[in-house]
């Protein structure tokens, strides 16, 4: 009990420390990318600011785990993580919208950007961003590994404005960096495009992709006196916990104890699942399901 409060608190604090230091690194790059002219820096900082605001809701969210299931919300508050992902992509999808647009009108009007700038606000960004990754790389949590690859992601993405605020250095190609910021967008909208179709996948109440339902219902009607089942319903809190709810269908049932052996068997079956809860309704051969 001792080590999962320490891991929680772990957590907690190491998403704290990257919040801010996201935070305050986006700040300074959108007031730098403005100041050395450079559209792959400002395509960077709207991709950091909506890194920022999943930090934020993550840190938020992994305080707000730990409280228990109250009368607004009976399954806890797990599903608000969902909230924070939609979010965070409608925002990093309107600012990749805005960057394509400064960068095409600077592909079309070329401007000078400043090369020694742009070099010591990267050098800056990989040691940012790659503290950050560090500190959130030993973490135990889906939220921490996540956001441990996506501040990987940046350091990269850092790396690329580097290499090339060294070639403008030696050679004044103005067309350069907003074409690296369309490389960086396109990456950026490829990842979130992919992150939103999950989400409302998860908001719609799609079978979790790690859940086999046919596998399951094969192993819940081979338990003895199980007929057949219906109205087997899965989906998933927030994309990690799931629930599921059945209906069995018994036979050749001659006391209760039979109908607790079921619901026994049936149990040991879906803990080996990931889910956070479980529902088992259980109908006798001449009774008739109401439900349609």
């Amino acid at each position: 009990m001792s080590h999962n409060h320490n891991h929680h608190h772990s957590s907690g604090q190491n998403l704290k420390i990257a919040f801010f230091l996201n935070l305050g690194f986006t700040i300074f790059e959108l007031i730098g990318g403005f100041y050395v002219n450079s559209v792959s820096i400002i395509s960077d900082a709207i991709h950091d600011l909506g890194d920022s605001l999943s930090l934020g809701t993550a840190w938020y969210l992994d305080n707000k785990s730990k409280g228990k299931a109250d009368k607004n919300f009976s399954f806890g508050y797990a599903r608000f993580s969902l909230l924070g992902a939609l979010i965070n992509s409608l925002v990093l999808i309107l600012g990749s919208i805005y960057v394509i647009y400064e960068a095409v009108g600077r592909i079309l009007e070329p401007e000078h950007s400043d090369a020694g700038g742009m070099m010591i606000f990267a050098i800056v960004g990989i040691a940012v961003n790659g503290y950050a990754a560090w500190k959130m790389g030993g973490g135990k949590s889906l939220n921490e590994k996540v956001v441990s690859w996506h501040l990987l992601e940046d350091v990269l993405g850092w790396v690329a404005v580097f290499i090339v605020a060294v070639i403008l250095q030696f050679k004044d190609i103005h067309y350069l960096d907003p074409a690296l910021s369309l490389l960086i967008t396109a990456y950026i909208l490829w990842g979130v495009v992919k992150r939103l179709k999950e989400t409302l996948f998860v908001f719609l109440q799609g079978i979790p992709k790690d859940v086999d339902l046919i596998k399951i219902e094969k192993e819940l009607t081979e338990i003895e006196n199980v007929q057949s089942l219906h109205h087997t319903h899965i989906w998933s809190l927030e994309g990690e916990h799931h629930v599921f709810t059945t209906h069995l269908k018994l036979e050749q049932i001659s006391g209760f104890n039979q109908i607790s052996e079921v619901k026994k068997a049936a149990k040991n079956i879906l803990k080996h699942y990931p889910f956070k809860h479980y529902t088992i309704e259980t109908e006798l051969d001449e009774e008739t399901c109401n439900l349609n």
